[in-house]
């Protein structure tokens, strides 16, 4: 089925749209969404050799307008975003996410324009990013993309939720998007040695610098997550290069999917706050990072029997639309995906409220007193994660020890 497949092999092309939904347009948004599937499945009837690939997710605020009768997903909150001695990896707003993938760009365009018709005024798309392969999976800095994804059953484990962390979203993913703008001329200013000091690997044949001579301010050093029993905690990235000649605009499209999304915060936590503090990934002294946010991924099956769950009380009192949810016929393509909203995803541009970290731990504070986000959706990642008596917060920093049973020796 080509709806809520997380793992699979890289694709071509790709496309990221991120939605926010306004209040009373749940119940419309929830009879699209149990479409989804079917609506995949015509646009890839249409060229079956494309591998379409449809991927929809949830933000926080919207499960809890929109969803009822069904325990929240565990780990599903704003995502809190990293605020470091030098950069910021903002949280911005997304209810919707829509991860396309196909051999073809037509595939992800044409899905998206039937979707956004349907959605019609319903939701608005907040960020929009066509992405694609570029020669041998670089990205735009010319370094190879992913090679350090799981492969194979280690691929699932990684990327899905276990019946032992959250046995009633088993199966289910959560994804985490970040937009990085890279500052070429800059790059391309630096020597390709100490490109590959910055990355942690050699650029040409893409192997990895060995542990002693690797900068702990590297890329691969901080990313590289180990809890105390020495056990390495991966994640499913799918990202994809993008650019714009005439708004002269080049980067990195990061995607990370993961059971335990607890993980890929810790690595950007790492990346933004330092490890140890002070020192941060020095990619980001050329890559800055414009979007950030955090999504539930139901199963396919939840997604397709979405709109026979309850709604939250203020949705449920709503008047009911009619099964058949609103096509917006009359609007152009240029109104229904046009240019997407920026509106406080810029650095320069007060962080978004939601980041609530900052290098210590504990609470920052929001310039312009910008209102707190709901109580419910920013708990911090020990509230979040834990049921135990185990705490994983030490210092501003994700203990690891609780995430996962060490993998057993095949031996």
């Amino acid at each position: 089925m080509p709806t809520q497949v997380v793992v699979a092999p890289p694709a071509r092309a790709a496309m990221f749209v991120t939605l926010t939904v306004p209040p009373g347009s749940e119940r419309a948004v929830r009879a699209v969404l149990a479409g989804v599937s079917d609506l995949s499945k015509s646009v890839s009837f249409r060229n079956p050799a494309a591998g379409l690939l449809v991927v929809i997710g949830i933000g926080s605020a919207l499960w809890d307008r929109m969803i009822a009768g069904v325990p929240k997903p565990r780990d599903l909150h704003v995502f809190p975003g990293a605020v470091g001695a030098t950069h910021v990896a903002p949280s911005t707003p997304g209810d919707l996410l829509v991860h396309l993938r196909a051999e073809h760009m037509d595939q992800c365009f044409e899905f998206a324009r039937l979707l956004a018709q349907q959605l019609g005024l319903h939701a608005t798309v907040v960020d929009e990013v066509h992405g694609f392969k570029y020669f041998d999976n670089r990205d735009l800095l010319g370094f190879v993309d992913g090679t350090a994804n799981p492969q194979d059953a280690e691929a699932f484990e990684a990327a899905h939720v276990s019946a032992e962390r959250d046995a009633a979203h088993e199966g289910a993913s959560y994804v985490i998007v970040q937009k990085y703008v890279h500052d070429m001329a800059a790059w391309e200013a630096l020597p390709v040695e100490e490109q590959e000091r910055v990355i942690g690997r050699y650029k040409l044949n893409d192997v990895e610098i060995p542990d002693g001579a690797k900068a702990t301010d590297s890329h691969v050093f901080l990313t590289t997550i180990t809890d105390e029993q020495g056990v390495e905690h991966d994640i499913l990235r799918d990202n994809m290069p993008f650019g714009a000649l005439g708004d002269d605009e080049y980067g990195t499209y990061f995607i990370g999917y993961a059971g335990n999304p607890l993980v890929t915060e810790q690595m950007i936590t790492n990346m933004f706050v330092g490890k140890p503090e002070g020192r941060h990934d020095r990619i980001l002294d050329f890559s800055t990072a414009r979007t950030g946010a955090l999504f539930y991924v139901p199963t396919a099956a939840f997604l397709d029997g979405i709109d026979d769950l309850d709604l939250p009380g203020a949705a449920a009192a709503q008047d009911d639309p009619g099964d058949e949810p609103a096509v917006a016929g009359h609007m152009t393509d240029a109104d229904l995906l046009g240019p997407p909203d920026r509106s406080g995803a810029d650095l320069e541009v007060t962080p978004n409220a939601a980041i609530g970290l900052d290098a210590s731990g504990g609470d920052a504070p929001v310039p312009g007193g910008a209102p707190d986000p709901e109580p419910d959706d920013t708990a911090d990642t020990a509230d979040t994660a834990d049921t135990d008596d185990t705490d994983d917060t030490v210092a501003g920093s994700i203990r690891l020890g609780s995430l996962r049973a060490p993998r057993k020796d095949p031996s």
